[in-house]
């Protein structure tokens, strides 16, 4: 009888059944050898890292990140776990094939407990992996007592080919960033990101509890002309300037926050148990107030907002609460080297907050938020001076008083207007345009098109860029960056998760292959 033929159900486990499966491979005396990645277009180079891996031992076990934890950019996974699975299952050389748990090999490196835990040559050295990721699966190879080894051979980037080749992004895009990739490496836009760690960064605005209530439409009531809704579920994120510093937060070591908070229904404890706790957070107490709470009524099965209700005090900062505000800026500001504000327009910053913001940042990135709650009664112009300006389309119009005029004479006007060389105008869909004394403007496009929710995309745009504008990097990197967290930002809902450090930087790595 020839060779035992392993069928794909045979050879495809659960991880804890896989796990059984080689603890009875241990007991026979069997070496297990381990691999792990996305495998997302089985290439040779994979191949060859399978053979090699083999070598090593007499059972090879074979664990795929899960769809869920693809960090590859928009469009990735190209073939979702199931498929990538089954394509590692008709291999000869693999005798198993799980679908990992978790988002890093290491949990399931410390279940399967292997011989050798193995990674291609590209993985050698260790300061090229901006993850991290090598330096935790080897401490978790050795901690059940087995070996991290590398094969050697050729090797392929799977997004390179992907890009080149299958790539689901609109081809003027896919050509937009062959182009870009001319002039710009992924390490290079990678660099640009990573160096922001060191900056000292205070984020000062409105704090924001955002609470989404997920219903369902029952009907048009029977005697009034009023939509009836089912209350399904209810969730609250930390919004506002909350979000704006757990992004900051990612990204850069030493992070500060000024905000106020109600001194009537505060929620302080929510607000601290979603804040990052690295962040140095100082809470003024806003009389006669709630702490801001924007209640959003929404369609569970399109994800569809209905209407919103605000519990907010509209009325002018009492003037105990601003000269704390303005004494605490005067101490505060000198001690960063980046000051971010995102001014909601809901009265926390007075003019004179706003002149000692302005004459005292040492580097200055603002937005000033069109919202419901000002709509033609706030924007920009408020500030005499800014170091970078990010703002919405709509916003920048709303204060130039100018719909339909040329965007970037609007763009040059506001730069003079705020001696402000760095301008971004962000544009939704049709991605940002950005503008830089010196540099001229460029029009890079978003970097998806799938939409989750909007909400606190804007306000991650700048949070992000900010930090790589005040490291002087180029505006078209800005742009290209800013973009792929736009990309992250609104894959999920709301404020639910900040952007993440590592995701942001294998998507950027994934586009530029």
């Amino acid at each position: 009888m020839g060779p035992e033929v392993r069928t794909a159900g045979r050879k495809l486990k659960d991880l804890r059944e896989l796990s059984r499966v080689l603890e009875t491979a241990r007991a026979q005396g069997k070496k297990v050898v381990h691999c792990h990645g996305v495998f997302d277009l089985l290439h040779i180079g994979h191949i060859r890292y399978f053979e090699q891996a083999k070598k090593l031992g007499d059972v090879l076990a074979v664990t795929i990140t899960p769809d869920v934890y693809v960090n590859k950019g928009p469009g990735r996974p190209a073939f979702n776990e199931q498929l990538r699975a089954e394509a590692i299952v008709a291999l000869d050389c693999v005798d198993y094939v799980a679908i990992n748990q978790w988002s890093t090999a290491v949990e399931a490196i410390r279940l399967l407990r292997p011989h050798h835990y193995v990674k291609g040559a590209d993985y050698k050295d260790p300061e090229e992996d901006v993850t991290g990721g090598i330096a935790l699966e080897r401490a978790a190879i050795e901690s059940v007592g087995g070996e991290l080894a590398f094969t050697e051979d050729i090797t392929f980037s799977s997004s390179n080919l992907i890009n080149r080749h299958l790539s689901v992004l609109p081809e003027e895009l896919n050509d937009y960033l062959r182009d870009f990739s001319s002039r710009y490496s992924a390490d290079y836009v990678i660099g640009c990101v990573e160096g922001v760690q060191s900056l000292k960064v205070l984020v000062v605005g409105e704090a924001i509890v955002d609470d989404y209530q997920y219903c369902e439409a029952i009907g048009k009531s029977s005697k009034e002309p009023v939509l009836a809704v089912k209350s399904l579920a209810a969730e609250r994120f930390a919004g506002g300037i909350l979000a704006v510093g757990n992004h900051v937060a990612n990204f850069c070591d030493h992070v500060g926050l000024i905000t106020f908070l109600g001194a009537e229904n505060s929620q302080e404890d929510f607000v601290r148990g979603e804040l990052n706790a690295d962040i140095e957070a100082t809470f003024l107490y806003r009389r006669d107030s709630p702490t801001i709470v924007k209640r959003r009524y929404i369609e569970n099965y399109f994800l569809t907002k209905l209407w919103e209700v605000y519990e907010i005090n509209e009325d002018a900062l009492h003037p105990a609460d601003d000269e704390l505000l303005c004494a605490t800026l005067r101490e505060e500001l000198p001690k960063y080297d980046v000051v971010i504000v995102v001014d909601f327009g809901h009265s926390m910053l007075s003019g004179e907050a706003i002149d000692i913001l302005c004459s005292k940042a040492r580097f200055l990135a603002v937005n000033a938020q069109s919202n419901a709650g000002n709509l033609g009664y706030h924007s920009i112009s408020k500030y005499s001076r800014a170091d970078y300006v990010s703002l919405s389309e709509n916003e920048i119009r709303l204060d130039a008083r100018d719909r339909t005029g040329d965007l970037k004479c609007i763009i040059k006007d506001l730069s003079k207007q705020l001696d402000c060389a760095r301008v971004v105008v962000t544009r939704g869909n049709r991605g940002a345009l950005c503008y830089g004394e010196g540099e001229g403007f460029f029009d890079v496009p978003a970097l998806t098109e799938k939409v989750v929710d909007r909400i606190g995309a804007g306000d991650a745009f700048l949070a992000v860029t900010s930090l790589c504008v005040a490291r002087n990097t180029p505006m078209e990197a800005i742009g290209l960056i800013g973009n792929a967290v736009g990309a992250q930002a609104v894959a999920t809902m709301g404020n639910r998760n900040p952007v993440e450090r590592i995701p942001l930087l294998k998507g950027i790595e994934a586009l530029l292959k």
